[in-house]
């Protein structure tokens, strides 16, 4: 196990490294941050103080070379913008990104899983051949097309729910926090509701696809002939073999949640890091993109490992051919 470990270990480390440097390069290649925000005013003598100040005149390979030793320190430079460290503006921003990425899953898992199992059990009732079908859309529907079809039902035309932003908020643990409060749900719903539809849709089918091809196998046909009741036989026989491959595409799907939230966050103007690096990528704030992306492949491989720790509990071959 302590092997298995450390080969994940330096393979992550493997990844951030390739990460950075592909993300250095792309970059350079893209622009010159200094011509973004500088005023219009600004004669070339203007600009080349300001490359000298940021550090941007000095050859790519001293830069990256200096970004990595930064790297290392847990200093990933400061914000060309705000003029803050660009870690702790794109920590700032993680709770609203997270609680809104935390309750799409909770309806993504608590819809999607449900209605996959009826859908399994039942493939046949008009009423799983509706859902199925209506699957489709979370699948086929761009995000951003969603998401405004939402704001113009609910906000503009019923007036039921706020169109953006990310309404009151309480203070816990110093962090900033929505869902405590009735104005922080009400605009929490509808950007939540548009990131879960693609994400419930892909574990409604999956489950059902699982229970489908569970409910044949010869452990759940030999519980039924013990004359279990069928309660226990879904519960113990078929759900906890279903939720092996669920938890890992959960696991997965989590990270991607975060990492592509960011066109809900633009769509409903939710102040997270989706906003924050549509904004910093506009006006090439480097060290804001870096971190921000930095943060993202971490949080993958931190979810990568958790799921494959919570695979082996789950399955006793995968355990076995850890410790080995």
């Amino acid at each position: 196990m302590t092997t298995w470990l450390f080969r994940r270990l330096l393979q992550a480390a493997m990844v951030v490294l390739a990460m950075t440097i592909i993300v250095f390069v792309g970059l350079h290649v893209v622009g010159d941050p200094v011509t973004t925000f500088a005023p219009p005013e600004a004669t070339q003598a203007d600009l080349a103080r300001i490359r000298e100040n940021l550090g941007l005149d000095r050859p790519f390979a001293l830069q990256y070379v200096s970004f990595l030793s930064d790297l290392v320190r847990g200093d990933l430079g400061t914000s060309y913008v705000y003029g803050v460290p660009a870690l702790e503006l794109v920590l700032s921003r993680m709770p609203a990104t997270f609680e809104l990425a935390a309750t799409a899953m909770a309806i993504s898992i608590v819809i999607g899983i449900g209605l996959g199992i009826y859908c399994g059990l039942y493939p046949e009732k008009s009423v799983s051949r509706a859902i199925m079908a209506g699957s489709i859309f979370g699948f086929s529907l761009p995000t951003f097309w969603v998401g405004i079809m939402l704001i113009m039902l609910f906000s503009v035309e019923l007036g039921w729910l706020p169109s953006g932003g990310r309404g009151e908020t309480v203070t816990v643990l110093g962090l900033r926090w929505s869902f405590l409060t009735w104005d922080g749900l009400a605009h929490l719903l509808l950007p939540a509701i548009n990131l879960a539809l693609f994400k419930m849709s892909l574990l409604l089918r999956l489950t059902r696809a699982i229970v489908r091809e569970t409910l044949p196998k010869d452990y759940v046909k030999f519980a039924r002939a013990k004359g279990l009741p069928e309660r226990r036989v879904l519960g113990v026989h078929v759900l906890k073999n279903i939720m092996i491959p669920i938890v890992t595409i959960i696991g997965l799907e989590l990270g991607s949640v975060v990492a592509f939230a960011v066109v809900t966050e633009t769509v409903f103007a939710w102040p997270g890091m989706g906003k924050l690096i549509i904004d910093s990528i506009q006006i090439l704030d480097r060290p804001v993109i870096l971190a921000y992306l930095i943060i993202i492949v971490l949080m993958f491989v931190v979810l990568n490992l958790i799921v494959d720790i919570l695979y082996a509990v789950l399955d006793p071959r995968v355990r076995q051919g850890m410790m080995s």
